[in-house]
């Protein structure tokens, strides 16, 4: 990270978080997952589920040599249902993926490389045009697989972000401000996003929870709870990659996923 401060008081506190998390947990080498493909497909299966049940419904399809484009693309919804029942709702996550792939196989000829070529922008509006694919799916997807400078936005994000008063609960805190307020103070930088989402994923589920939280040994214990002025937060633009031509829904698809 650089040295100094261009991003104002805001991105001071957010790099401060950033900082103290990596020095706490050290890299969290995410997204689990061998290729591509994999990632994509648990990026589906996490929502509203813990990791270890998406462990178990990725190792049922690999055991049934299941785990590409082309076999999911032929597979019934029935048997690959059955193969990621362990992820919770799997018969709409079969669905889901099965809408998934045939975007990969009819788009891209299931080459994730052709999809990385893709403009950021336009990708993510055909993400979000896919049955299922949510904001927060879509940008794993974009960050994870495909290595694309997108902010990922959950309810981690939020809590921790409203309990040291850089947002507010009570204000318009949905995913597109969230996510800019990532985007307007910090580099657009793969690495950097992949690592801050992990660790904040990993701070929410072992200290701030949302019910009797561990403050008094979190590594942001010591940062002072300061609010910022509202001309320091502002209302952070929409940076042009993350506009959709069309309305949608911006909630919280996964929110306490994983607790």
């Amino acid at each position: 990270m650089a040295k100094t401060n261009k991003y104002g008081p805001a991105g001071k506190r957010l790099r401060e978080i950033y900082t103290r998390l990596l020095d706490a947990f050290g890299p969290q080498h995410w997204w689990p997952g061998e290729t591509p493909l994999e990632v994509a497909i648990g990026a589906v299966l996490t929502q509203n589920t813990n990791w270890g049940n998406v462990e178990r419904a990725i190792r049922n399809l690999k055991m049934a040599n299941a785990l590409s484009g082309p076999a999911i693309d032929r597979m019934s919804n029935e048997r690959l249902a059955e193969l990621v029942r362990p992820s919770g709702y799997f018969n709409v996550k079969a669905a889901r993926l099965k809408a998934f792939v045939s975007f990969l196989m009819n788009g891209y000829r299931g080459d994730f490389n052709r999809m990385k070529c893709a403009g950021t922008a336009r990708l993510r509006e055909k993400l979000l045009a896919v049955n299922g694919i949510g904001p927060e799916t879509a940008d794993s997807i974009l960050l994870y697989a495909l290595e694309k400078p997108v902010f990922v936005i959950d309810a981690y994000t939020k809590r921790i972000l409203a309990r040291h008063k850089i947002v507010s609960l009570s204000e318009d805190w949905d995913y597109p401000r969230l996510q800019g307020l990532f985007h307007q103070c910090l580099e657009p930088d793969v690495d950097l996003y992949n690592e801050y989402h992990a660790l904040l994923v990993r701070a929410g589920k072992t200290f701030c929870r949302p019910r009797a939280p561990l403050c008094r040994t979190c590594p942001l214990s010591e940062m002072e709870p300061q609010a910022l002025e509202p001309r320091a937060l502002g209302r952070a633009p929409k940076p042009r990659i993350l506009k959709p031509r069309t309305p949608r829904s911006r909630t919280l698809e996964s929110a306490e996923r994983q607790e």
